[in-house]
């Protein structure tokens, strides 16, 4: 594989994040993604050494002349249906686009994923992932061209407006109490955890994961809607509010981050009142909109849930996946 630019491809380096930031959101522009990262919500994820990703050996920089043009990261993970999936990503300064590097970027992930592969026990099939946005449509080319072919398909869904919400009654015996301190947040994010273990794909449920989504600068407990039953958590609703976000995209939106219900207490009607409930608090925070995300496939009709609270389909992206060999 060769380039048309003198492409170097290094560690990162401290200095690197705001550039990882510019190139994110410079991407967004130019595919229509309405989303922005900030240097602590993208520094948070991508610089934080978790069980399945280590920065320093994961996150690569691509440089033409010493100036930053893109970056790639890499990690893995367990999914429940039995396999084991080693996941590419990365971004390419539109300006710089066109010009293999984010060939360079793939070729470079994918011979770091088989090294993390080799130290792996055996036991499970093992695939090379990647998830793209269909308006990403040069990355879908690169991937699709890569040999990855999309296994599942995913939806970012928009309320457009908090107007006329309906908030159904929560099931018999139910409650709404809230959680502050770390107890609670732990109890929370292992109920989250457990609820999403039987959907597709997997979840890294490692302290170090739970650390990063506490480090979330978006993290307010204060929004989180949960329900009880005596002292278990049933399921809850982990709201959030990009304040920079929505200033950079002049729009008052709030988002539904986490919708869950574990399954003892699914079919009661309680994830539409936990999603009405959670409408209503972000239109008090003074919100004019609320985003989700959704497996199109969910096993729990989570699609015909949303449709029904006034929720429509914003974007459209797909999870990829080819066949990984190792040769020892």
């Amino acid at each position: 594989m060769s380039t048309r630019v003198a492409l170097d491809l290094r560690p990162h380096r401290a200095s690197d994040l705001a550039e990882f930031v510019r190139i994110a959101n410079a991407a967004n522009v130019a595919d229509g993604i309405d989303e922005r990262s900030s240097e602590a919500g993208l520094g948070n994820w991508l610089l934080s050494r978790r069980d399945n990703y280590d920065p320093a050996r994961d996150l690569v920089v691509a440089t033409v002349g010493g100036q930053v043009v893109g970056y790639g990261w890499v990690d893995w993970v367990e999914m429940s249906e039995g396999k084991r999936e080693y996941r590419t990503r990365g971004h390419v300064d539109p300006a710089w686009r066109r010009q293999g590097l984010g060939s360079a970027i793939l070729a470079h992930n994918e011979a770091r994923l088989l090294e993390i592969a080799a130290g792996h026990p055996d036991d499970l099939p093992r695939v090379f992932g990647a998830f793209a946005p269909e308006r990403r449509v040069g990355t879908v080319a690169l991937i699709r061209g890569a040999g990855y072919e999309p296994v599942r398909y995913f939806f970012d869904m928009v309320r457009p407006t908090l107007d006329d919400i309906e908030i159904p009654p929560l099931p018999a015996g139910m409650e709404l109490r809230s959680v502050s301190d770390d107890a609670g947040y732990r109890r929370l994010f292992a109920a989250d955890s457990e609820a999403f273990m039987d959907h597709w794909g997997g979840f890294d449920t490692s302290e170090a994961s739970y650390q990063v989504w506490r480090n979330e600068p978006i993290f307010d407990p204060t929004l989180f809607v949960i329900a009880w039953d005596g002292d278990e958590i049933a399921g809850g609703v982990i709201n959030a509010i990009d304040a920079e976000e929505n200033e950079a995209l002049d729009r008052q939106r709030g988002i539904l981050d986490s919708v869950f219900v574990r399954r003892p207490w699914r079919r009661r009607g309680l994830a539409a009142a936990l999603v009405g409930r959670s409408l209503g608090l972000l239109r008090e925070r003074g919100m004019t909109s609320a985003l989700l995300g959704v497996d199109a496939d969910n096993p729990t009709g989570a699609l015909g849930i949303y449709e029904r609270a006034g929720f429509e389909v914003h974007l459209r992206s797909s999870a990829y996946h080819k066949p990984m060999e190792i040769h020892r």
